[in-house]
């Protein structure tokens, strides 16, 4: 019974006062029920597609953002996958040459492993991933970010703080932690039931009974029938490397250039392919380790979340990097420093797996690691074979290895007879303890 605030009248268009009030409607009901722009981080699977129907419903509007950075996908089909469920605009952008200098040559650096196994080619991703995404988000003016990682895991983690780092007043819709989502999509079977309702394409052939996460790093396995720690992996798990047991008789045998800690050249001694650009040289050594089933684990990790997983991991090109770098570091680096370096390498991995590559300290153990690697340069000389890679030599013009100094042959300029008083002082803490203790009468 409130006056009316505007006036409706057959307008010069030929549209009828009534039609003309129904389009205002709708486009007045469409204005009012958009939250805003979210950004999703996108993969074509069934969770991120029916994420992006979900955000729609819920009022949003939707850009979808796939990365590429190197997995098995056709990334063209994924665009119309999008388009069709009303993505308001699609990227699909090429990360893997940044990939490689900006997240994976670091990592070699720093020898990265986290708890002594894991490589982390899942954890050196998403910061990679997440930056775009928050490029993307600032460019088309996105006051949200969203994406499909589970409540349980350290990707949301990882995601996010890389986002709250890099746009510090992005709003974060993690749907896997809205108990309205997760209530209503308890599995895989309430997924497919919401796709055939809303026309979402699903996968004809039925999933793998685990879950699969794939770059050009690696690709990792867990979830479904590997949560059982005992359970042997099945044989046709592993898509990215050849049963060593059924690898080419013959090894190939490579040279690996560095220079400040990372490759600039791989040269197959084998046959003489050579790769010099950074992106082609770690994709060979994939290509390299995946035909000799090289860099297969199963680990049982800890989350940063606070539970244990199990995971099974191929890294070729990145476990034949890591052997490489060691000898060559060991090669060209002072003892102390390398001791020094050595802690920084597990800082960092712990760091990175935990999400914090955007943090000031990570930022700041990568430069101290990149100033220990000006010195790292020199050939390495490798054979990989049967899922194994075998340090053949090496060389360098800044080496720290003296060859007349070491020799069982030559004096060199060394005093043996300082060697007495060395062992005398090293001994003074070990006499006195046993002393004290009253050790020395002891049998030990």
């Amino acid at each position: 019974k409130q006056t009316p605030r505007f006036k409706f009248e057959p307008v010069k268009t030929g549209l009828s006062a009534h039609t003309g009030y129904c389009l205002f409607l709708t486009l007045t009901s469409i204005i009012i029920m958009s939250k805003g722009t979210v950004v999703l981080a996108y993969s074509g699977g069934l969770d991120t597609s029916c994420i992006l129907v979900w955000l729609k419903e819920q009022g949003y509007d939707v850009i979808a953002y796939l990365a590429n950075i190197g997995q098995d996908e056709d990334f063209e089909a994924a665009r119309k996958k999008a388009e069709s469920l009303g993505a308001k605009k699609i990227f699909i952008e090429d990360l893997r040459k940044e990939f490689v200098e900006d997240f994976i040559w670091p990592s070699v650096q720093a020898n990265a492993v986290y708890e002594d196994r894991y490589l982390m080619g899942t954890a050196i991703a998403r910061p990679c991933i997440a930056r775009r995404q928050v490029e993307i988000a600032r460019k088309e003016g996105a006051q949200f970010v969203s994406h499909g990682a589970t409540g349980k895991g350290n990707d949301q983690i990882r995601f996010e703080l890389t986002c709250y780092a890099l746009y510090p007043e992005v709003k974060i819709i993690a749907p896997w932690r809205i108990p309205e989502f997760y209530n209503r999509f308890r599995g895989r079977k309430d997924l497919m039931e919401y796709a055939q309702k809303f026309g979402i394409p699903v996968p004809v052939t039925p999933k793998a009974p685990w879950s699969m996460d794939a770059n050009l790093m690696h690709i990792s396995y867990e979830s479904g029938i590997l949560e059982n720690p005992k359970s042997q992996a099945p044989p046709d798990l592993y898509l990215m490397t050849k049963n060593p047991a059924d690898s080419p008789n013959e090894p190939d045998v490579l040279e690996m250039e560095f220079r400040n800690g990372v490759p600039i050249k791989v040269t197959n001694e084998t046959n003489g392919i050579s790769k010099n650009a950074p992106l082609e040289i770690f994709s060979y050594l994939n290509e390299i380790g995946g035909k000799h089933g090289v860099g297969r684990i199963d680990i049982v990790e800890n989350r940063f979340i606070g539970m244990k997983s199990r995971g099974i991991y191929e890294t070729p090109g990145g476990t034949i990097l890591l052997k490489a770098h060691l000898d060559i570091e060991t090669f060209t680096m002072d003892k102390e420093v390398r001791r020094i370096k050595q802690g920084l390498g597990i800082k960092f991995s712990e760091l990175v797996y935990n999400g914090f590559w955007y943090s000031p300290e990570c930022d700041f153990v990568r430069h101290c690691i990149a100033k220990s690697q000006e010195n790292v340069e020199g050939k390495v000389q490798l054979s990989v074979f049967k899922g194994q890679v075998y340090i053949l030599g090496r060389e360098s013009p800044k080496s720290l290895y003296n060859e007349e100094l070491v020799s069982m042959d030559v004096q060199g300029d060394y005093d043996p007879c300082d060697a007495s008083g060395f062992i005398r002082i090293n001994a003074v803490r070990l006499r006195e303890h046993h002393r004290l203790q009253g050790f020395s009468g002891k049998k030990q």
